[in-house]
């Protein structure tokens, strides 16, 4: 496997796009792995800080996911270095998508990221700027479709990703009117957790649960794993965090999730950050999901979940571990010999699941066909993980050389 993967991480990306802001200091780059099948995909982020050495690595991290998901293209990634809490962020925004509009129209599909967001900025910002939809790129250069199937099925996508929830076992408050792509990919990091369990043997239910970030992708984790029969003991996120060591009913989760600033935890009696950094880890607790920004787990923090009685890790975020490796580097080799861990490209893979599942022909357009569909998905790819590997170590390696041996 570390030899696929060295073969792999080593191989220079097909096209690299930088780009200036004529009126800022941000800067952006879309990295874009390999044309395979033609076509390319892979989300846009904003961070200050942000290098292209990230984008190259998630873009990377995105063609490993795409031997899950599908469709069987290259991985893409675009990001920008600039705050996104500026309030010069739309025009930023707005600049971007026009300089990369050609390979948007042509063969590289995007979508929402970190402080990026799919159904309020990239969809109707790339559409101001002359592209049908954020993923034409991949109709155009993987599935080659006439000029009528194109359209349809651009249509079926567009409806699809920001389809407002209507059934209450997906939707936290259907009054509210969150969408498939605010959801999903919170729902597969939680629901590949019941899989592994329905796998690898035992329950979901009652297990103890820590999870980092609050985010779209937190939040939803933590509400799902909760109505799965898990028990949420405590939630770190930038700001501070909460703990209650018996765990929080399903009820204070969704109070919590309702609650939530934009993509920042509220709650009553709040810990600050260094004191939730001192204490969570220690915590005892079966299931952890890390789902903040890539590369922050550090091995002692994995070292205390392990000691305090750490079973399963279902990455929610890209690339979790401190490591400076691309992909498997030593805090994650640690992990993975040591606990169960999901790997992100199978366990977050629902944002990508739902985009090759409205590429295809009229599929059903309900919340638990589309739900369903990438729970179905992240449970194949766990499957296929415990036919080569029956062990509850070494999960993620075994991912990876199964995915590793279709791409090299």
């Amino acid at each position: 496997m570390k030899q696929l993967l060295k073969k792999y991480e080593d191989k220079a990306p097909e096209i690299v796009f930088h780009w200036n802001d004529p009126e800022t200091e941000a800067q952006g780059w879309t990295v874009i792995n390999s044309l395979r099948g033609g076509a390319s995909g892979g989300g846009t982020r904003m961070r200050k800080g942000l290098d292209k050495n990230e984008v190259l690595s998630l873009a990377k991290t995105m063609e490993v996911k795409f031997t899950v998901s599908g469709p069987p293209i290259g991985g893409a990634k675009s990001g920008i270095d600039f705050d996104p809490e500026d309030p010069r962020k739309k025009g930023v925004l707005e600049r971007w998508y026009k300089a990369v509009s050609p390979l948007l129209k042509s063969y590289y599909g995007t979508g929402g990221d970190m402080n990026v967001d799919e159904t309020h900025e990239v969809i109707p910002i790339t559409e101001e700027s002359g592209v049908w939809h954020p993923q034409e790129g991949v109709f155009t250069g993987h599935f080659n479709p006439s000029e009528a199937d194109k359209i349809n099925r651009i249509g079926q996508l567009r409806h699809g990703v920001i389809k407002m929830l209507e059934n209450t076992d997906y939707s936290p408050d259907v009054m509210r009117k969150y969408t498939v792509a605010d959801m999903i990919t919170g729902y597969g990091v939680a629901v590949a957790v019941s899989h592994y369990y329905d796998i690898y043997g035992g329950s979901i239910k009652g297990k103890k649960a820590i999870v980092q970030g609050f985010g779209n992708v937190g939040a939803a984790a933590a509400y799902y794993l909760s109505q799965m029969g898990a028990k949420v003991v405590g939630i770190i996120d930038r700001n501070g965090g909460i703990i209650n060591e018996e765990g929080y009913s399903f009820d204070e989760v969704k109070e919590l999730f309702l609650n939530k600033n934009g993509n920042t935890l509220v709650a009553d009696n709040m810990l600050s950050f260094e004191e939730m950094n001192q204490k969570i880890w220690s915590l005892e607790a079966e299931i952890f999901t890390p789902c903040a920004a890539s590369r922050l787990i550090t091995k002692d923090q994995i070292s205390q979940m392990i000691d305090s009685g750490l079973e399963v890790i279902s990455c929610g975020a890209n690339v979790p571990f401190a490591d400076t490796e691309i992909f498997f580097g030593p805090i994650m080799e640690y992990t993975d010999e040591r606990v169960s861990l999901i790997p992100d490209f199978i366990s977050n893979c629902g944002m990508a699941r739902v985009f090759a599942y409205f590429m295809e022909r009229k599929v059903q357009m309900t919340d638990e066909a589309i739900f369903n569909d990438t729970s179905m998905t992240i449970k194949n790819a766990i499957q296929n993980t415990f036919d080569h590997n029956s062990t509850k170590t070494n999960i993620s390696k075994t991912a990876f050389e199964i995915a590793l041996k279709q791409l090299i």
